[in-house]
């Protein structure tokens, strides 16, 4: 019964901070937003940081006790000793928000025993929240295999460079959609029933999905690597491998034409 209050308390809490922080970028979208690159030509923007110091300090002085982990904070091993960690990426997309698209969101996660047990996904241009914690009530997606085969192809996003891996092949079973900046985001679509999947190759971050992961599972989907390995969270290299997110009734069949595909090379 604790560990339940807590997650509602924790719930809560990120559905206030997340609504905050959203105003926050609001203010720099499409607006004066200073940019600066980190290793690997990544852009940061004035409003990742802003955001990613307004969750910090929010969470720091309301929960103690739990570990951090963002993108835009300097890593350290004290959270690994953490019992409950807070999972942050002050802005998901940040090349789309940079550019003025709409597919961007903050993305936060409450992490417990290596898997999240509280979520939630804010696209404030959107003008949609996701949130969850892991009490819900499993709600199987819509979309069925019976529509699918309706459709001929299965419709699934990734990366730009897997779009052209995908549109390439004329006679496989996937059809892209158009580029999508956040990932995050991207698999929100997949727990809502918009996209059959969404695929990504080794080098996302734990920050990228660990919101996305619940919200897919409370769905009635699966997140995994092409092994078909749940993914776990609070490690020390926080680097992931591959991904698929899928239905419970798709995801293998999905992830067999991946591997065979070579999808996820």
């Amino acid at each position: 019964m604790a560990a339940i209050n807590q997650n509602a308390e924790d719930r809560s809490l990120l559905v206030e901070l997340l609504r905050e922080a959203g105003e926050i970028g609001l203010t720099y979208f499409k607006s004066k937003n200073r940019v600066r690159y980190k290793s690997g030509n990544s852009p940061v923007s004035q409003a990742d940081e802003e955001i990613d110091t307004f969750l910090r300090k929010s969470f720091t002085d309301a929960r103690p006790n739990y570990g951090w982990l963002s993108e835009e904070t300097e890593d350290t091993d004290e959270r690994l000793s953490c019992s409950r960690l807070v999972i942050a990426d002050p802005i998901d997309g940040t090349r789309g928000f940079i550019d003025g698209r709409d597919e961007w969101c903050i993305s936060v996660a409450i992490v417990e025993d290596e898997r999240p047990v509280v979520a939630a996904l804010h696209c404030p241009s959107l003008g949609e929240t996701f949130v969850t914690d892991v009490s819900e009530d499993v709600t199987p997606v819509q979309t069925t295999i019976a529509e699918t085969e309706q459709r001929q192809k299965h419709r699934v996003t990734g990366s730009k460079k897997l779009i052209e891996v995908i549109n390439a092949q004329t006679d496989g079973p996937f059809e892209a959609t158009p580029f999508i900046p956040s990932l995050a985001y991207r698999l929100a679509m997949v727990s809502c029933g918009r996209l059959d999947g969404a695929f990504a190759r080794p080098g996302a971050s734990e920050w990228d999905v660990a919101a996305a992961d619940l919200l897919l599972e409370k769905a009635g989907c699966i997140l995994s690597d092409p092994k078909g390995n749940p993914i776990r969270y609070n490690q020390a290299n926080v680097k992931l491998p591959g991904l698929i997110a899928a239905s419970v009734k798709q995801h293998d069949e999905l992830l067999s034409h991946a591997n065979s595909t070579g999808i996820f090379q």
